[in-house]
């Protein structure tokens, strides 16, 4: 089986081309960093909806200018099919990122979601298919499992969804597979569970909960928890987000000459560990302290649940390692202790 350094050592000696789409979002900066420090040609789109620009010049501050050379950026969105076309003519690897996530914000904007996430996901896989694009990975979710009270979450075992933005992710799955059935195009997705890193955005009411306390806390504002602090999440550090990514991209690790064990399947991508929001939020506060952050006492506020949320989310990774030779190396707690550090040096 490959492993994840057996990998980007047989990329750094052959490049190859790669779309990724949401290049200036927070997962797709990550996915293009990654991609041009392994000698990639990378090539980009964002409409900027939720992506900043600020990302990719950050990527091009930490790759350097001779590599950044290699990156080609086109402004624009997936909705539109022409733009999908074009920017898939040379038949890409293709990780696609681009959406508009929060489940509040699909409770807020149903119709925006359902653009971006379904018409969008349509439009880019079926150009993707007309051309043979060799692979193409695309970003799930976790919030797929909806109702589905068993733990850990197994791929085959999804409930009722239970947002807008659960229904669409859920319809993109149903595409691919049926895109793969009628068409023999495979595409494999992979069921994000709570990704958090650099770049995350902070601001606004949609932001993730790590980037939002944690510019609370900094601020000397007090956070708050929706529900009793006991809702748990299987937290994901981006860099393992990157890697199920690339091995996606590159092929299953035992798959025969007939047969591809990841098409039109999705994968869970996350750390297989559950933390309450409870424990969250003591992390957070005591590696602030720890780092100079005089809020060691700050104590959160409870809010009403809200509409929409999972109580519990953990993830069964035997699939993704198994079949995609997938070992997540970043911990819980080195990805926080690194989120920590990266937000105090900006």
């Amino acid at each position: 089986m490959k492993r994840w350094d057996e990998v980007r050592s047989e990329l750094r000696s052959t490049p190859r081309s790669w779309l990724v789409t949401g290049a200036a979002g927070f997962i797709g900066s990550h996915l293009v960093e990654e991609l041009l420090g392994l000698g990639q040609l990378v090539s980009g789109i964002d409409d900027f909806s939720t992506g900043s620009r600020a990302n990719l010049e950050d990527v091009e501050c930490r790759v350097g200018s001779e590599v950044w050379s290699s990156f080609r950026f086109v402004e624009g969105s997936i909705v539109d099919p022409v733009l999908c076309r074009e920017c898939l003519k040379d038949g890409p690897l293709v990780l696609h990122q681009a959406a508009l996530g929060s489940v509040p914000r699909s409770i807020a904007q149903p119709l925006a979601s359902f653009e971006a996430n379904v018409t969008g996901f349509v439009n880019l896989l079926d150009a993707a298919r007309e051309v043979g694009c060799p692979r193409f990975v695309y970003a799930s979710s976790s919030s797929v499992y909806g109702d589905h009270p068993d733990l850990p979450k197994r791929e085959t075992h999804v409930g009722v969804p239970l947002s807008p933005y659960a229904a669409t992710k859920r319809i993109d799955e149903i595409w691919a597979d049926t895109v793969y059935k009628s068409y023999g195009f495979a595409a494999t997705g992979l069921r994000y569970f709570n990704v958090f890193g650099p770049r995350q955005d902070c601001d606004g009411s949609y932001a993730a909960v790590i980037p939002k306390w944690i510019a609370a806390l900094l601020r000397g504002d007090v956070p708050h928890i929706y529900g009793d602090g006991e809702t748990s999440r299987d937290f994901c550090p981006v860099a393992n987000v990157v890697q199920a990514n690339v091995l996606a991209a590159m092929g299953p690790v035992n798959a025969g000459a007939h047969t591809d064990p990841a098409a039109g399947r999705s994968f869970n991508v996350a750390l297989g560990a559950r933390t309450s929001l409870a424990q969250l939020f003591q992390f957070l506060r005591e590696g602030l302290a720890e780092r100079g952050v005089d809020c060691g006492a700050v104590e959160a506020i409870h809010d009403d649940f809200r509409a929409g949320d999972v109580r519990h989310s953990l993830a069964d990774l035997s699939d993704i390692e198994q079949i995609l030779g997938y070992e997540p190396d970043v911990t819980f707690t080195d990805g926080i202790a690194r989120l920590l550090d990266w937000t105090l040096e900006g």
